[in-house]
């Protein structure tokens, strides 16, 4: 008799394990229930980029402005039903690719129905612009669940671009436990997109004396034409490359977030590393950002497989 209970307790502790196992993220998530679903991101990211290379910094920022805001969970697709969404904010003004991350889940609901969720298909599209772009490939771990949250006031949580040096380590470091290193390389992938004016006001207005002056003048005469022109972050704006680096070396970083990397003597030294060996950068990019896939995770049970991506089941 004692034997068969033990025997019980040792089978449901097994179930148990599975279950869990069974709930959290992995590398082949997907394997069996939609084995397709990598390629069909990659085909329909690569066809968007061949048309707008620009796309890939903003898919990338998607992932981004998602995951520090209640978590991966394309919290930032939702469309406001009473009041505002994530999306309303103006921090995410400049946020694109919703229509590329629509394609995709359309795509993969005809083959997959009610299974692929839309948080997964973010980071999908995120780590696949950045390979189109010249960037590193790395593996995602799948199995998100998406929220079915989204309120502009959460997206207070987003680091503004006026932080110095101290206030990114608070946020990245402290916060979420990011590594200093991974905190620069993560700040690197701005090596693609733009910034609107408005985002660097706070330098102009101010004439910051931490900028290159003929940059700074030339930054000026572009924001001249209004707040929603956009300032590329380096000379090769759709190439991942570590040209960032080079840039804050020679105080022509766009925003202040950006140059505060190299003015301060607790990241000024990695800055110059990335900026001479971009393999270092590229494998501490990609450390950044598995760990921020994983940020406040809502697994099995936890939230739901959207079947679009804009709205709550």
């Amino acid at each position: 008799m004692e034997a068969k209970r033990i025997a019980s307790l040792f089978l449901l502790l097994l179930i148990g394990m599975q279950m869990r196992g069974s709930n959290a993220l992995s590398m082949n998530y997907y394997g069996m229930s939609c084995p397709f679903v990598e390629m069909i991101v990659r085909n329909v990211v690569n066809q968007a980029l061949q048309k707008d290379p620009t796309l890939a910094a903003g898919l990338l920022r998607l992932h981004f402005h998602d995951c520090f805001v209640q978590g991966c969970d394309a919290s930032i697709l939702l469309d406001a039903t009473d009041g505002t969404s994530e999306k309303d904010s103006p921090a995410n003004g400049s946020v694109r690719g919703y229509e590329v991350i629509d394609q995709i889940k359309q795509l993969v609901e005809a083959r997959c129905p009610g299974t692929v969720s839309c948080a997964d298909v973010v980071a999908l599209a995120a780590r696949d612009a950045v390979f189109w772009a010249g960037g590193p490939y790395y593996g995602i771990m799948t199995g998100r669940r998406d929220g079915t949250r989204s309120r502009i006031e959460d997206t207070r949580a987003l680091p503004p671009p006026t932080l110095n040096t101290t206030d990114l380590i608070d946020v990245f470091v402290t916060k979420r436990g990011f590594t200093v290193a991974e905190l620069v390389a993560l700040s690197g992938g701005h090596t693609i997109g733009s910034a609107r004016c408005q985002s660097l006001k706070n330098r102009l207005d101010n004439a910051d004396p931490t900028a290159e002056p003929n940059f700074l003048q030339a930054l000026s005469r572009t924001c001249s034409a209004g707040d929603k022109t956009t300032v590329p972050f380096d000379r090769t704006s759709t190439t991942f490359d570590n040209n960032y680096f080079r840039a804050l070396q020679n105080s022509q970083g766009v925003l202040t977030s950006d140059q505060t990397l190299y003015n301060s003597p607790q990241t000024r030294m990695i800055v110059d590393a990335y900026a001479m060996n971009q393999a270092m950068f590229f494998y501490n990019f990609q450390q950044g950002m598995l760990k921020m896939g994983q940020l406040d995770l809502k697994e099995g049970n936890q939230g739901e497989i959207r079947l679009n991506c804009h709205k709550v089941n």
